[in-house]
């Protein structure tokens, strides 16, 4: 069966830094940075960003890459039958994320649709009944996340190259413009430096064993390791593609668009005396009120920031979303030789009815729950804290003590033609120092530490 692969080397960028921004940029990054010391958790979290983010995606490319095929054939190939079980870890995870993700990127969809007609315009307290009366609701939240799927499934039918390519490109520089208009709007506020000063003045006062602990953990997250993404897009990636470099710029521009989602929400919530919460009341409760307030003077800009920043994470879900759907579109395509359409219409199904259930368990039927929780949060705790560390950590493992160390070196250094010095540290790195980190995080999770 002929796979398709990536066309240009900016396709695979494009592409591969897509899975990693969502709406975790955002909202958790900015948030964390700013109660856990400012800069200094930036700093920190760019330590973890070399020493556990660079190793682990260069991880992921390798099996991929050697393999050229889904998740689930690739573990194998590259570590042995066994390890198939790596890839079939990474595809449940993804399937599942993907499902209670559509919901809140639905949300994203709602809002950006209340935007352009005007129904956000009050005060805090109709804002706030707005979001509750609309997430409560059995109906509406249930169709905007089975339409956000359904607008995953058009972009993955169309291929590699025609669909997650194209979209990539499409986009990731809309996203990086909307960025930065708001980015500049926000910062000409009145007030806006103390803002700034709250997310980027270091405040090392603040870093603790648990801050740091929080660093590593949105790392490990924010670059989607131990979903298979990171392998699945790894597979389209040509001979030629130098996996360390790529890995780098990637990095960067995950950590560049997190920071300026800093500077995009701090200043204008500082500007009105608003000091952000984190979690969905920040994006659908704090930021319309924010923006509403922040511009009262303008009304007109205001309304046209707030349709920007929804329209922004749209873009963002759909680009995490398509990855996250490719993972398991791949694996029916090339294991049950099905047609591409076919395949991507099974993940299409089974994730709009678990988007349905995630949906209804956190609004109108607080009876679907698990162990004391929503649907929706169970699953939320269930591959943050167990499956994507698993799958993670079971990854360099493999890879560190199982595969020879001459395959990982052809792999790293393509035939022996790119950096050459950098594999004995990577290699050190992928055997001692990635395990330790993902234990440290698997066991913070848990909350044993």
């Amino acid at each position: 069966m002929e796979r398709g692969n990536f066309g240009t080397k900016i396709g695979i960028i494009l592409a591969t830094a897509g899975s990693a921004v969502g709406l975790g940029n955002v909202w958790r990054f900015p948030y964390m940075a700013g109660e856990n010391g400012g800069a200094a958790f930036i700093v920190l979290y760019f330590g973890c960003i070399l020493l556990l983010g660079i190793p682990g995606m260069v991880s992921e490319f390798i099996v991929g890459r050697h393999a050229q095929s889904n998740a689930y054939h690739a573990y194998g190939k590259m570590g042995g039958r066994p390890w198939r079980f790596v890839g079939i870890l990474g595809i449940l995870t993804s399937t599942i994320i993907l499902g209670f993700y559509a919901v809140v990127a639905g949300w994203c969809l709602q809002y950006l649709f209340a935007s352009v007609a005007g129904q956000l315009n009050g005060d805090a307290t109709y804002v706030q009944n707005y979001f509750l009366t609309f997430s409560a609701d059995p109906v509406k939240p249930c169709l905007w996340g089975i339409g956000f799927v359904l607008l995953t499934h058009l972009v993955i039918i169309r291929g590699v190259q025609r669909g997650i390519e194209r979209a990539s490109k499409i986009l990731m520089p809309l996203l990086l413009i909307l960025l930065v208009v708001i980015v500049v709007a926000a910062c000409l506020l009145p007030g806006a430096w103390k803002g700034i000063e709250f997310l980027l003045k270091p405040d090392f006062s603040k870093v603790t064993r648990s801050v740091l602990l929080e660093a590593l953990g949105q790392a490990f997250f924010s670059l989607s390791l131990g979903t298979a993404c990171l392998c699945t897009y790894a597979s389209y990636f040509s001979r030629k593609t130098n996996l360390l470099r790529s890995a780098l710029q990637i990095a960067l521009l995950d950590t560049a668009i997190a920071i300026m989602a800093g500077l995009m929400i701090f200043p204008a919530a500082f500007s009105v005396g608003v000091n952000p919460d984190s979690g969905p009341s920040l994006i659908f409760i704090t930021l319309p009120n924010v923006f509403q307030q922040a511009f009262s003077a303008m009304p007109a800009v205001g309304y046209v920031i707030g349709i920007l920043f929804y329209a922004l994470l749209v873009f963002a879900a759909l680009t995490s979303t398509i990855s996250m759907h490719e993972i398991g579109t791949a694996f029916f395509h090339e294991e049950l030789h099905l047609s591409r359409p076919k395949a991507a219409w099974i993940l299409t199904v089974v994730c709009s009815v678990l988007a349905v259930f995630c949906s209804l368990s956190v609004g109108a039927v607080d009876a679907i729950r698990l162990f004391g929780l929503s649907l929706m949060d169970f699953c939320d705790r269930l591959t943050a804290q167990v499956m994507l560390p698993a799958g993670a950590l079971l990854t360099s493992l493999m890879l560190g003590w199982f595969v020879p160390r001459r395959l990982l070196h052809d792999e790293f250094t393509n035939q022996g033609t790119v950096c050459l010095r950098l594999f004995a540290l990577w290699h050190f790195c992928v055997r001692f120092v990635v395990p330790l980190c993902i234990l440290l995080i698997f066991l913070h999770q848990l909350g044993v530490i």
